[in-house]
């Protein structure tokens, strides 16, 4: 083995500037496992990435790679590696870095669980990056408990769609705000309102224990819609106005009861192994929305940024 292909950009730009290029396959060392990737999840981040957006974050260096998640299997195992084999079926998320957009990555065996069993590949994908989030969001950063009302921003997403179950599965009374033409597909979900995001106001939407947000805008303006005790997670911000977004996260520190709580996703293996039981037993069922192949990986972004999306984009890369 020598070279694999990879999904890269020179320049960051529109989706155009992306390509398929040819990148020295990683290299395995003995505490590290390399793994052959069969699919991969289009995230949201990814885009913000290739236009440049985060650029304080990512740097000017390039060729970028691109890619957070991956469903493959094992191809070779660290010497120092224990409970991994060559052939294990996994998935995993590379944490703060990218590169799954890959047909190999080199991984920590702390940042790959066994995949779900009753899963193909592709539906594996379209719950590990929103599985982990949600789980994340909900269970360590809100503790949403039984009977609380919980709204879910962009609902039909690729994190919003399993939050929108994995709700129901803790109890909430969940609301959901999608587009109009999504919004049966999320009270299929499980979701006991669904409301378009469009024409729904604030004031029209009450009072929440729990504002779970992936769109990253108006922040300010639904933290307010929060009840006593209540609080807000955001899994972004508005990275068109960052300053006005970082202004809302921060004042929300010092001003009122419920602050915006903001993570970065850094998943090990317990939290992804806790999406795997919760795939196999069907708690959490996935929201494929379209499986492009690795070389047309311009269109995917086209298609994501496009909206209104049922789920996620799956990218197929063998």
């Amino acid at each position: 083995m020598s070279d694999m292909r990879a999904a890269l950009f020179d320049r960051f730009g529109p989706p155009e500037v992306l390509y398929i290029g040819k990148r020295p396959i990683p290299t395995r060392t003995p505490e590290n496992v390399l793994v052959r990737v069969h699919v991969t999840g289009l995230n949201g981040g990814e885009l913000l990435d290739r236009a440049g957006k985060t650029r304080l974050v990512t740097g000017r260096t390039f060729p970028k790679a691109s890619g957070i998640d991956f469903v493959g299997e094992v191809a070779e195992v660290g010497a120092s590696v224990t409970g991994v084999r060559e052939g294990d079926r996994v998935w995993g998320l590379l944490g703060r870095r990218t590169g799954s957009l890959a047909e190999y990555v080199a991984v920590s065996p702390r940042r790959i669980a066994p995949a779900p069993a009753n899963l193909t590949p592709v539906q594996a994908a379209s719950l590990l990056a929103g599985g982990a989030t949600s789980v994340t969001a909900l269970r360590d950063k809100a503790a949403v408990k039984p009977g609380e009302r919980l709204l879910v921003r962009g609902g039909s997403g690729g994190v919003g769609s399993v939050a929108v179950q994995l709700g129901k599965l803790m109890g909430a009374h969940v609301v959901a705000l999608a587009g109009a033409n999504n919004l049966d597909f999320v009270r299929g979900l499980g979701a006991d309102e669904a409301l378009d995001y469009r024409t729904t106001r604030l004031s029209e939407l009450g009072r929440f224990d729990v504002v779970l947000d992936t769109v990253g805008k108006q922040q300010a303006g639904f933290r307010r819609l929060l009840a006593p005790g209540g609080r807000m997670v955001a899994v972004t911000f508005d990275f068109d106005r960052p300053l006005a977004g970082l202004a809302a996260v921060l004042a929300s520190t010092v001003h009122g009861t419920g602050r915006i709580r903001v993570f970065s996703g850094n998943p090990d293996t317990e939290l992804l192994t806790e999406v795997t039981r919760h795939a196999e037993r069907g708690d959490i069922v996935p929201v494929v929305d379209t499986v492009h192949p690795l070389d047309r990986i311009a269109d995917a972004h086209r298609a994501l940024a496009a909206g209104g999306v049922r789920g996620k984009h799956i990218i197929r890369i063998t």
